[in-house]
C-alpha cells in the first residue's frame, strides 16, 4: 500500500514540476506560434505584422532592415474547446507594456488556429496554454532559407 501511494505522489509531483516548465521551440514551429500570435497583438506594429504576413506566405523577395528583428510577446494565452458543445472555441490572450493591459478574446477559426499552434509547440491542452510568450523573429534569417529566424520561449500550464 505504502509502495502504491509513494508511486502514485511521484506520478502527481513529477507531472507537476513538468507541467509548469519553460519550453523553448525554434524554427518552422516558432514562426508559426508567433505569425498567429502577432495578428491580434496590440504591441505588434502593422508593419511588422505585414512582414510577418508575407514571410508566412512564403514571399521572401523583398527587403527588410538589416540586424533588425520582430518581437511578438504575450502575458497569457488561455484557449478552450467544449467536448460537450464541439462548436465552441475559444482564445483569450493577454498582452501588456507599460503600465496597460489588453485582453482579446478570439472564437471559432482564429482561436482554433491559435490553440493548434501552441498546441503544436508543446503546450498542454488544458485551459491555460502558455503565459509570458516571448517570440524573436530575424526577417533576414529567414529569408536565407536556411531554417533559422524564429525563436520562442512560454511557460506552461499557468
Amino acid at each position: 500500500m505504502i509502495r502504491l501511494i509513494v508511486i502514485v505522489l511521484f506520478v502527481v509531483t513529477g507531472q507537476q514540476a513538468a507541467f509548469a516548465a519553460p519550453v523553448t521551440v525554434s524554427g518552422p514551429t516558432a514562426f508559426a506560434l508567433a505569425a498567429v500570435v502577432a495578428q491580434p497583438s496590440s504591441l505588434v506594429r502593422s508593419y511588422d505584422n505585414r512582414v510577418i504576413a508575407r514571410l508566412f506566405r512564403g514571399n521572401t523577395n523583398f527587403g527588410f532592415t538589416p540586424d533588425a528583428k520582430i518581437s511578438v510577446v504575450a502575458d497569457s494565452i488561455a484557449c478552450t474547446t467544449g467536448n460537450v458543445d464541439i462548436t465552441v472555441r475559444s482564445c483569450k490572450l493577454t498582452f501588456s507594456a507599460r503600465n496597460r493591459t489588453w485582453e482579446r478574446s478570439l472564437t471559432g477559426f482564429q482561436a482554433n488556429e491559435i490553440g493548434a499552434t501552441v498546441l503544436a509547440a508543446g503546450a498542454t491542452s488544458e485551459g491555460a496554454a502558455g503565459s509570458n510568450l516571448e517570440c524573436t523573429i530575424d526577417p533576414n534569417e529567414i529569408m536565407k532559407k536556411v531554417g533559422g529566424g524564429a525563436e520562442c520561449t512560454f511557460e506552461t500550464g499557468k
